[in-house]
């Protein structure tokens, strides 16, 4: 125990010193949040200020398009109306487009009819933002026109094609109601999901690379005069997991902090309101540090079989399946999060810490079901961690003969 402690601490001050841990717990949330910001704030007024012109044949249409266009949240277009539009209008628009004095045309033809004929032109394809804000106009001033006509006053049509909003709420196993955003939890879990499964292949990265640099450097048959190899190993895990537990403590303070100040104002509130549950930040490090200890004790193994740090990047696709295969099934679980797919899912241990937090993001699963995940995680863990120990005990010490499946066969009846 001695021995597996002072390894775990030689890793953990080796990794927690170094440049590489002070850039990825300080340097990419900044850089991630500088990212963020230039993109929020690059986003604002898209679309705006664009001078656009709408030519129809029925100038009442046409009126309430331009009313339409003009009433959207950011608009600050300039809209210009051509009713009724003639085909040689139809060309000097097309002309105007050429010399870039219009951004766009909106084309309505055949309007008395139940499906009206609406072409939009413009010098970009790729104005996706646009088209879809005048095929909403459209739609609405449609409606206000067949509800003008049959009688209805201006602002009685403009409210009814308006709509609704749908406030939702969620019902707690406590019987507490609480208002809860399907989009917002839809995010949450998965950049949750994300943080999860990047930070536990990375440490289990780190944790292969260690042992491929140690087997090439031969500092191993140093370190085995004075410890076990299970001690080595068992010690680099613990200490390589300390350095990830570190790294989440100090992510999940700086949270809580901003949480704590009024610039969170904006994301805890509104419609795309984000609120993480206690029982949230507690099994967060819970399942980092399970589904950590499952795949290094994989990667462990595998680096214990391969020579150089190019022969291991060929097995990682394969160690990182059950990553895919939890994406995959993200939008199953965030839609019926207790199907027996989802509930298999967060059951099977390489795929529980992802899966489960997917599912916690739309609906608290049962208490049994955390215990069962956990408990078959655990399991799992010891049952790799003994195969990857057999492995390791005689893999670290094997050069330059190629490890093949009969030979790690034989490996692990001789450890």
């Amino acid at each position: 125990m001695r021995n597996l402690l002072l390894v775990a601490k030689r890793e953990y001050l080796e990794q927690v010193r170094g440049r590489a841990f002070k850039l990825t717990t300080f340097g990419l949330p900044a850089i991630f949040a500088v990212i963020i910001a230039i993109g929020y704030f690059s986003s604002l007024g898209i679309g705006s200020g664009r001078h656009l012109a709408i030519a129809s044949d029925d100038p009442a249409l046409a009126q309430l398009l331009r009313s339409r266009i003009l009433g959207q949240k950011d608009s600050k277009a300039t809209v210009d109306v051509i009713a009724p539009a003639t085909p040689a209008d139809r060309q000097q628009l097309v002309d105007k487009l050429r010399a870039k004095s219009l951004d766009g045309v909106l084309w309505v033809e055949d309007s008395a009819s139940a499906q009206p004929k609406a072409t939009y032109m413009a010098p970009s394809a790729g104005d996706f933002l646009m088209n879809a804000r005048l095929e909403s106009a459209l739609n609405k001033a449609l409606v206000d026109e067949h509800l003008i006509k049959g009688g209805m006053q201006r602002d009685q049509a403009a409210a009814i094609s308006k709509g609704i909003d749908l406030a939702t709420y969620q019902v707690k196993p406590d019987g507490a109601v609480i208002k809860s955003n399907a989009e917002a939890s839809f995010w949450k879990g998965y950049v949750m999901a994300i943080l999860l499964s990047m930070t536990t292949m990375i440490y289990g990265m780190n944790v292969a690379r260690s042992i491929i640099q140690e087997k090439t450097s031969r500092i191993f048959e140093v370190m085995l005069a004075i410890a076990k190899p299970s001690d080595l190993l068992g010690g680099k895990l613990v200490g390589v997991c300390a350095v990830g537990l570190t790294q989440i403590a100090i992510w999940l303070i700086a949270t809580a902090v901003f949480f704590a100040t009024p610039l969170s104002a904006s994301v805890m509130s509104g419609q795309l309101s984000i609120h993480i549950s206690a029982i949230e930040a507690i099994l967060f490090p819970v399942y980092f540090m399970l589904g950590y200890l499952l795949f290094s004790s994989l990667f462990a193994g595998l680096a214990a079989t391969c020579e150089t740090e190019q022969e291991l990047q060929m097995y990682m696709p394969l160690a990182a399946a059950p990553t895919w295969l939890s994406f995959a099934l993200i939008v199953l679980v965030m839609n019926d999060s207790n199907s027996v797919w989802s509930v298999a899912a967060s059951l099977f241990p390489p795929t529980a810490p992802v899966i489960m937090f997917l599912r916690m993001a739309s609906e608290t699963p049962p208490a049994w079901q955390f215990a069962v995940s956990i408990g078959l995680l655990a399991l799992s863990i010891v049952a790799v961690l003994w195969f990857s120990t057999k492995l390791y005990r005689v893999g670290i010490l094997m050069y330059g003969k190629r490890a093949t499946l009969p030979e790690i066969f034989r490996w692990i009846r001789y450890s």
